[in-house]
């Protein structure tokens, strides 16, 4: 354990992040600034630390959020004082919502500079409200606090920002000057002599242990029974983090031979095509007879809530007898009120708790006839899309689901970008992971967040994104330089925004274009060049495939520019939903 520093600043700092990596959470991203002096030079410092810089906080703060939704570790967060910390606002949110565990250090100026009209100071005091699991004002290091008092904050910090329900916990670090820890070094063995055990060793200060996941056995015993009686009961699997929950569901949906409903972020819905995998579920809604005659006596839900907003209308219009939703964390998702058991537990263990307590399920009717209606659905989808030369927006999602790489990344934007991946995807192409922000949903900070993703899945990713979430996030484009595997940028480029145009409010001509579809005029080659990106812009089926396949081969970073009509493409969307729909009510 070193001794000698410069200053209690130094010393603090360098404490904060060895415990930070004690605790495996060694990856630092960083926005440059004065009085975060001491802490980024105790990162640039620990052997163990990485580290990515990026001058805008915004970008860095979704960049941290993109790398901890891929490892499910929490990244940190370091900024200077002032507005640079409300940067990390939007992403403190997404990451809150979502549950994504965080670790912000703000830098702050001393307590007797606040209120003084002192320059870059501003009231950094729970300056992220209730969307931080835990906040901290860090006094000014001093002679008379302990430095057990760092390392036990730290522990705290970590241990608030992983358990259930993981987010982001806020430390504002408060710093005297001097800041530059470069004047002469002085010993401070007297003040570390009570963490000398802590300094000899490599362990955390303070162990913490996670409360139980384990179900209980009366909830285990009760939906075992509401289940073993069911005729017609539907799986619906949201977003799962973890693959080992992934296995765990499929093999309850084996277990029970459900129609299974995956969401696009759930990890069964791409390269996982077991039988009772209803991928095109979303689509087999369209049909009001169909939906009418489906209803559901018992709905099993596991994970987080669907994009489809189809299947949340048809859960409040079938009023199940039974919604039980398995989730590892206390939070109410449930939107349309129909939850009737809620069992807080590992997903898991539960899981394999229910299967212990059923008998095998045969094969009913019931799934076949989703199963038949999934196949000729599948069937209007290779007639309509892939059989056709036209590039389309839908064309493009199936595409990429059809030739990703296996095993690589893939992430969504909000708006149209995520549901045509979610409606459209083909079922039987490579299995891949894949991430998106649906915590707020918002546009912002995407390709940032992509390039997080990114770096902490450690393996090439592809992200589907709108010209405008490109747009908001266009300086991100920075970040691409510090991966170690490349980003794949496909940028749906239809001169404005497209989900708009399904909402009502495309009735309103007189206003629509101007305020809502906001048409920008804009394309991408530019940014390309000066970001130093390979750019491609195919306009058809043939040239998509060549440019999308050569830059997975070339294995670097690229911007792909697909350029759409919204108008056309509302069509599209239309005439397609009327195929699906004439060939349902035809059965």
């Amino acid at each position: 354990m070193l001794t000698e520093f410069s200053s209690l600043n130094a010393l603090w700092a360098s404490l904060i992040v060895e415990e930070l990596v004690r605790n495996r959470v060694d990856y630092f991203c960083l926005s440059p600034g004065s009085r975060n002096s001491p802490l980024t030079v105790a990162i640039a410092h620990n052997k163990n630390a990485h580290s990515v810089i990026h001058y805008d906080e915004r970008g860095t703060a979704f960049h941290a959020l993109g790398y901890a939704r891929a490892t499910r570790r929490p990244a940190v967060l370091v900024c200077t004082s002032g507005t640079a910390a409300a940067d990390f606002m939007p992403a403190v949110i997404e990451a809150s919502m979502d549950m994504v565990p965080l670790i912000v250090l703000t830098a702050d100026r001393p307590p007797e500079l606040r209120y003084t009209g002192a320059n870059q100071t501003i009231d950094q005091v729970k300056l992220y409200g209730s969307y931080v699991r835990w906040f901290c004002d860090l006094p000014c290091p001093g002679a008379d606090i302990e430095p057990q008092f760092v390392l036990t904050t730290i522990d705290n910090a970590v241990y608030r920002a992983t358990r259930s329900p993981a987010g982001p916990v806020h430390i504002n670090c408060m710093f005297r000057e001097p800041l530059a820890p470069i004047g002469p070094k002085k010993d401070f063995s007297h003040y570390l002599s009570g963490i000398k055990r802590w300094g000899k060793g490599q362990k955390r200060y303070t162990e913490y242990t996670n409360a139980p996941s384990a179900p209980g056995a009366e909830a285990i015993a009760e939906a075992a029974v509401i289940v073993s009686e069911t005729d017609r009961g539907i799986l619906v699997v949201g977003r799962l983090h973890r693959s080992e929950e992934q296995e765990a569901v499929k093999r309850v949906a084996r277990y029970l031979n459900w129609p299974t409903f995956p969401d696009i972020a759930s990890g069964l819905r791409l390269g996982a095509a077991d039988d009772n995998i209803i991928a095109y579920f979303d689509q087999l809604l369209l049909s009001e007879r169909l939906a009418e005659a489906d209803k559901s006596h018992t709905i099993l839900h596991f994970g987080g809530i669907p994009v489809s907003k189809r299947l949340q209308q048809f859960i409040e219009k079938s009023r199940p007898e039974n919604y039980i939703i398995v989730a590892n964390h206390p939070w109410c998702h449930d939107p349309g009120y129909r939850v009737t058991m809620r069992i807080e537990t590992g997903i898991s263990e539960f899981c394999e708790a229910l299967v212990a307590n059923l008998e095998n399920q045969k094969r009913t009717s019931w799934l076949d006839g989703f199963v038949g209606r999934s196949h000729l659905l599948k069937q209007v989808l290779k007639d309509t899309i892939d059989n056709e030369d036209a590039l389309s927006e839908p064309a493009v999602a199936r595409l990429i689901s059809q030739n990703i790489q296996q095993g690589s990344g893939l992430f969504l934007a909000s708006s149209m970008p995520i549901r045509d991946m979610d409606m459209y995807a083909d079922l039987y192409g490579p299995a891949v992971t894949v991430g998106c922000n649906r915590g707020a949903s918002g546009i912002d900070g995407t390709i940032a967040s992509a390039s997080g993703f990114a770096r902490g899945l450690d393996k090439p990713t592809t992200l589907l994104i709108g010209d405008l979430a490109f747009l908001h996030d266009v300086n991100s484009l920075a970040l691409l330089k510090s991966l170690v595997h490349p980003l794949i940028i496909v940028v749906i480029n239809n001169d404005g925004g497209a989900l708009f145009s399904f909402l009502p409010i495309a009735q309103m001509k007189e206003v629509f274009e101007p305020f809502f579809g906001t048409p920008h005029g804009f394309s991408f080659d530019k940014a390309a060049a000066m970001f130093g990106l390979d750019y491609y812009c195919p306009d058809s089926k043939e040239s998509f495939l060549t440019s999308y396949r050569s830059v997975q081969q070339k294995n670097c970073s690229a911007i792909i520019e697909v350029k759409s009509d919204r108008s056309e493409n509302y069509r599209f969307h239309q005439t397609l939903q009327k195929k699906i729909i004439s060939a349902l009510d035809n059965l």
